[in-house]
Parts: structure tokens; C-alpha cells; sequence
């Protein structure tokens, strides 16, 4: 008998086999099509292009923030600048103003930080000036209660009061021999109508006649001021105290 037959049964040799894990393996990984890779291909991709667009929709939105007035932007996600020779001229032109501003202003720095290092004493005060009468002239009229009194800028400067319109001028708007000056006391104090602040004043004389009133707010500053002028224009003060003798020694 046939040992391929049982029966009525045909049996095949070998025609069933069993599959082994490595062949088992194989198999799959050679059935599943490619889509993975594609994705994972198509995810990178999608993903870099997202990051590119935001890194340049990020920049567009720093350049919006410091952009010039009257600048052309496009849309549509393609930022961009697009300029006319007029107005790359007049963006040239607004570049250096501005370099020649702020050089302007670096020199006035210096100005100040050089007087300030330099100058014996400097500072803000309210400042007007009255002619004395010459002889045989009428004397002046009682001029107390007008209020002419303007800011000036005072350095106190070698030989020189030097009075500035304002810190960062580059030159005086007048000055004074501290030789010239014969005389400098105080005033009775004030209140100012407008603010109605008190103010301390004191005066210099000078010996052509010209009679510099100055004020301020803070009467530390104006005795500082009385003090610096008193010893560099070596001038004794208005009053001294004298020690009274004992006579009960002598």
C-alpha cells in the first residue's frame, strides 16, 4: 500500500511546513508596505516647515515693532519691505540726524561732567540784576515786589562766576570778575506769589554798580554760596562777634 494514500485520502509530503520565529519575522517585515516611512518622512518635513515659518513669523513681528513709519508691509504671510529711493534717502537722512543728535548730546554730557569735576561750586538759581544810582542820580524806584526773578545756571569757576541759561549750554551767557565783586550779603527772605514758596535771596555788588540778586528755595544752598563767594573774593563777613573783655582781671 502506498503510504501516501490513507484511504481515500492523498497526502502531500512536505508541502506543509512549519514556520520558524526568524522566518516568521521576515516574512512581515517584508509584507508591510513603506507607508511608515513615508509618514515619518512626511511628518519631518511638515514639522521643519513649521518651525521655519514661525522663526520668520516671529522675525516679521520684531521688525514690525521697530519699523519706521510709513513703510510698506506685505501680507499673504510673505513679510517683506519694499522702498522707494525717496524714501531710502530720507531714511538716510533721519540716520544721521540722529548720529549728529547724539553726539550733540554726548558732548553736552561731557560739558557737564567737566564742569562739575572742575568747578569750586555750581548750581540752579533765581537770578535778577539792578543798577545802583550814581552820584547826583535819583535813587531807583522800590522795585521789591516785581517778579523778574529767572533760573540761571551759576558755576563758580577759577576767577569767574560764569552764569549759564541753562547746565547744558556750551557757553556762558554772562560772567563776572570775582575782583570785580566789592560787596555780597543776604536779603530778607520772601514768599512767591506763584508757588508760594519762601525763598532765601542774598546780592552781589560789583564795583562798576551792577547789583546781582540771587534767590532760592533752599537757604543751605545760599549760605553755601555766601561762604564760597566770601573767601574767594576774600571779603570779611557784614558782622563778627567780638568776645567781651573781663575787666574784672584787669
Amino acid at each position: 500500500m502506498d503510504d501516501s494514500l490513507y484511504g481515500n485520502v492523498k497526502v502531500f509530503k512536505d508541502h506543509f511546513e512549519v514556520s520558524t520565529p526568524t522566518a516568521h519575522r521576515s516574512q512581515k517585515n517584508n509584507s508591510s508596505p513603506p507607508i511608515s516611512q513615508s509618514k515619518i518622512d512626511n511628518s519631518h518635513r511638515s514639522h521643519s516647515h513649521s518651525s521655519s515659518r514661525r522663526k520668520l513669523m516671529r522675525a516679521a513681528s520684531m521688525l514690525r515693532l521697530f519699523s519706521l513709519p510709513g513703510l510698506p508691509w506685505g501680507s499673504g504671510g510673505q513679510e517683506k519691505v519694499e522702498l522707494t529711493a525717496a524714501q531710502v534717502e530720507s531714511l538716510r537722512t533721519e540716520i544721521v540726524d540722529l548720529e549728529e543728535r547724539e553726539a550733540y548730546l554726548k558732548a553736552q554730557l561731557e560739558q557737564i561732567d567737566e564742569i562739575l569735576r572742575s568747578a569750586r561750586l555750581a548750581g540752579y538759581l533765581y537770578i535778577r540784576t539792578r543798577w545802583t544810582a550814581l552820584p547826583g542820580e535819583p535813587p531807583p524806584l522800590d522795585d521789591a515786589e516785581v517778579d523778574d526773578w529767572l533760573p540761571r545756571f551759576l558755576v563758580l569757576h577759577g576767577p569767574c562766576i560764569f552764569f549759564y541759561l541753562r547746565s547744558t549750554d556750551f557757553s556762558p551767557q554772562d560772567s563776572t570778575l570775582l575782583s570785580d565783586i566789592v560787596e555780597v550779603g543776604p536779603l530778607p527772605s520772601f514768599i512767591r506769589e506763584e508757588d508760594e514758596q519762601t525763598r532765601y535771596p542774598f546780592y552781589m555788588l560789583t564795583r562798576q554798580g551792577l547789583r546781582f540778586e540771587c534767590s532760592s528755595p533752599s537757604q543751605i544752598q545760599v549760605d553755601t554760596w555766601l561762604t564760597a563767594l566770601r573767601i574767594d573774593c576774600k571779603l570779611m563777613p557784614e558782622t563778627t562777634t567780638t568776645q567781651p573783655q573781663d575787666l574784672s582781671k584787669s
